[in-house]
């Protein structure tokens, strides 16, 4: 370990690991603890079970769609926000963080009357035959909703940070626009991309007041993970909710160590 120059790094690192200990990795242990009451057998039939697969299967993979959708509408408005002087600017840049401050219930609550058939956007899908509320595309909805802030405002600094200059030599060289993007711009803030991908994907999986009301909540159809795990606790089932609730912080940690061994790549390449 490096040794710091800054008085005081014994304190703070022992109050780091400390906290850490206390706000995380107790409370996982305990969770761990709480499911080796299970037998092996009785853990394989629950997380095998048709109705445990199929939620893991809409909660990731709802994840990892409103995620990818988030990246692509997140980084067009952070590009707007800092490159283009709009009227009602500093309106739209209070709009984009809207998700973090109404409470989950609300939103969820809007956006299915919002999406639902009769709704003022829903029904602009019902002649082709697309329902939105009470569908898995619901799931995918609210979590483009509450997954975009994360996008945009990892995204925003380091494009104000962008020193413009650099475009211009490149245009200067002969790029075109397309090419200063994807070899000038891009790989600058790749890092942040991937960063807000992460938030995103995280709030998503761990979503649940926005979500249980546009979702139907259909076992096998619409059902996500974290609504299965209170529906095992509502049955006094907590050996099966503890189950499900590790074997989901697992699948988890591992995507998003994949998505930071990805970033860490990315800055390694950008650094050289």
């Amino acid at each position: 370990m490096k040794k710091s120059n800054i008085p005081g790094f014994g304190l703070t690192f022992g109050y780091t690991i400390f906290y850490l200990s206390a706000v995380v990795l107790i409370p996982l242990a305990g969770l761990l603890f709480k499911t080796m009451d299970m037998t092996f057998a009785e853990f394989f039939e629950t997380m095998t079970s048709p109705r445990v697969v199929a939620s893991f299967k809409l909660t990731f993979m709802s994840s990892i769609i409103s995620a990818s959708i988030n990246v692509v509408f997140g980084v067009l408005t952070a590009w707007v926000l800092v490159r283009y002087r709009l009227f009602g600017k500093k309106i739209i840049d209070s709009l984009v963080d809207l998700p973090f401050a109404i409470p989950t219930a609300v939103a969820g609550i809007s956006l299915s009357g919002l999406f639902a058939e009769n709704g003022i956007i829903g029904r602009l899908f019902v002649p082709f035959g697309i329902k939105i509320s009470y569908t898995p595309l619901g799931i995918i909805v609210a979590m483009v909703f509450i997954g975009l802030p994360f996008v945009v405002r990892t995204v925003q600094p380091v494009l104000e940070d962008l020193e413009t200059e650099l475009e211009e030599v490149a245009v200067s060289l002969g790029a075109t626009r397309l090419q200063v993007f994807r070899r000038v711009i891009l790989p600058t803030i790749m890092p942040s991309i991937l960063t807000g991908f992460a938030l995103a994907f995280a709030r998503g999986v761990g979503e649940y007041g926005s979500i249980i009301f546009i979702a139907g909540n259909m076992p096998m159809k619409s059902e996500i993970v974290p609504l299965l795990i209170v529906t095992k606790l509502e049955q006094f089932d907590y050996a099966g909710a503890t189950a499900i609730a590790l074997v989901m912080l697992i699948f988890s940690f591992l995507i998003l160590l994949a998505i930071n061994l990805i970033q860490y790549w990315a800055n390694r390449r950008l650094a050289y």
